[in-house]
């Protein structure tokens, strides 16, 4: 089962497979990437000379965690430094001049951007005007420019020897973390910080921000990370994992993804970043638990406000009826949740969707698309109407005037047509293997966990069993909206089964299914039993 759910993700040669099993490979030289041997020379004669310091972070975890591993290394090599992360609603994503010519006045000599940059050409003359230097480590798509800037560390950059082009912006961050350390190992004093301690900053950013886990490196990051994770050295770690009800021991991907990311991420969509980064600093558990707790309450605000807008939004589609293959819709929205909203439609449309939050002269939006338009370069193809964009394929942002909206949406919707032209848009549920429901053990799901750390572009695998007995069905949850089923194994107890929103099939449940699903240990008051965790089902056609 393994072996065919590996062949079917593209793994076809047994060394490759063993290799992408095992993932050790996460020590590629980073002097390997663009623009690391300047940076680090900079750095270096910034320390020396005892001039201050500025990261530059985004408002998102992975440039909270980004902002946060960089930052610490520079204060193990007793760097004069300084976080800054952006307001989201006063400021706006990525460098701002306004801010640049600020911290060259507070003093900064040098500025350290991490997991933001690579599309901001007018920023960094602007700072440099002012009498910054400045660093840009980033990993999103390149534009028609790249700022020039005193070095720039992107390894999307064509000219650019390092191996792997897809790790997120905390791992740009972390190789020029690493280089730093590697350089600084024959000084006296020797740092007292050895760059494995940063991987647990590295795993949350990593799996937040949707980095692809296919990937060797990506993968041998996180894999690594979760283990320093589940020793919560961190105070602002344990207190981030007390408050989402996640034992370090037992910590996952999924644990990331699910719980501590979107966590992080509220402090920025509803508050200010910097309450997640200064949870992520904290030297004291008393103080991360408070901090902890605030991210708590922020969350469930922001899931709050998420349904009210996603509600808003749907009723807006509804009523138009429309059979455009993009949902473009704006209104005067929480700038934190735009892009949720953006999501949440997406998935339940399979649309490119752009949420846009009013302003009064200009407006900002979150984008998310599906995997058959690139969203980034539709707006690539709009750039003389936008004040600035970026991003990736299938989630992006952008800035406009208001007075150029209704072009930019003719022009979006003309985009979106052209290349989604013929196509069925309906979302599809890849199967990785198919098997019989009798053949299911505990077992299989000790050996499909090889497949850890799952992730986008490595998502835990789905089986596929046919023709499997119903013996009971009834709902559960608030409504019944989810549904839990006991299916039927020869010779064997019966199997139980729960499918997350699928309550509506007991209106009319067929005697025999075809089921999707993913295999799992359910436990529960000292017991542990199997269960699939059902991602479809169809009626059976015997």
């Amino acid at each position: 089962m393994l072996a065919q759910t590996l062949y079917n993700r593209g793994f076809t040669e047994p060394d490759e497979a063993r290799r992408f099993l095992e993932a050790h490979n996460e020590n590629t030289n980073p002097f390997l990437m663009k623009g690391v041997n300047l940076a680090v020379a900079r750095i270096r004669q910034a320390i020396m000379n005892h001039e201050q310091i500025v990261v530059y972070g985004d408002f998102d975890a992975d440039g909270v965690t980004s902002t946060a591993l960089m930052v610490q290394t520079l204060t193990a090599l007793n760097a004069l430094v300084k976080p800054y992360i952006p307001h989201r609603v006063d400021e706006g994503y990525g460098l701002n001049s306004q801010a640049l010519v600020k911290l060259a006045q507070a003093g900064a000599k040098l500025i350290i951007t991490v997991d933001c940059g690579i599309r901001s050409v007018e920023d960094v003359e602007a700072g440099k005007t002012a009498g910054l230097d400045i660093i840009i480590t980033d990993h999103h798509s390149i534009g028609p420019e790249i700022p020039n800037a005193y070095a720039v560390i992107n390894p999307k950059q064509e000219d650019c020897k390092y191996p792997e082009d897809m790790l997120a912006g905390v791992g740009v961050a972390y190789k020029l973390a690493d280089a730093l350390l590697r350089a600084a190992k024959q000084d006296r004093p020797a740092p007292r910080l050895e760059v494995e301690e940063l991987l647990d900053l590295v795993a949350i950013g990593t799996v937040a921000d949707l980095a692809p886990m296919n990937r060797i490196e990506n993968r041998a990051l996180v894999r690594h990370g979760l283990a320093v994770l589940s020793r919560a050295n961190r105070p602002g770690i344990r207190a981030l994992l007390e408050v989402s009800g996640v034992k370090p021991a037992g910590i996952t991907s999924m644990n990331i993804g699910f719980s501590l990311g979107p966590r992080i991420n509220a402090a920025g969509r509803l508050e200010s970043a910097m309450i997640a980064y200064n949870l992520l600093a904290a030297n004291d558990y008393d103080e991360a638990l408070k901090l902890a707790e605030q991210l708590q309450q922020l969350n469930n605000q922001r899931q709050d406000l998420t349904r009210s807008a996603q509600e808003v939004v749907r009723g807006s589609v509804e009523s138009q009826k429309s059979d455009l293959p993009l949902i473009f819709a704006s209104g005067h929205f929480q700038p934190g949740i735009v892009g949720l909203v953006a999501g949440r439609l997406t998935e339940e449309y399979f649309r490119p969707t752009v949420i846009m939050e009013e302003g009064e002269t200009e407006s900002r939006a979150s984008c998310r698309s599906i995997p058959q338009f690139d969203i980034t370069r539709a707006l690539d193809q709009c750039a003389d109407l936008l004040v600035r964009h970026g991003g990736h394929a299938q989630a992006a942002g952008f800035t406009v005037l208001n007075q150029n909206i209704p072009a930019l949406k003719q022009r979006l919707v003309q985009l979106a047509t052209d290349r989604l032209a013929g196509q069925e848009l309906l979302p599809t549920l890849e199967i990785d293997a198919e098997t019989d429901i009798h053949h299911l053990s505990e077992s299989l799901v000790t050996e499909m966990l090889l497949l850890e750390p799952t992730g986008y572009h490595n998502p835990t695998p789905v089986l596929m069993s046919r023709n499997v007995r119903v013996l009971e069905s009834r709902g559960v949850g608030k409504e019944s909206q989810h549904l839990k089923l006991k299916l039927a194994r020869a010779g064997q107890p019966p199997l139980d089964a729960i499918g997350f929103g699928l309550g509506g099939w007991l209106e009319n449940m067929p005697d025999r299914i075809d089921v999707a699903y993913q295999l799992e240990i359910n436990e529960w008051n000292g017991h542990r039993n199997l269960q699939l965790n059902l991602q479809d089902i169809r009626s059976s056609r015997g």
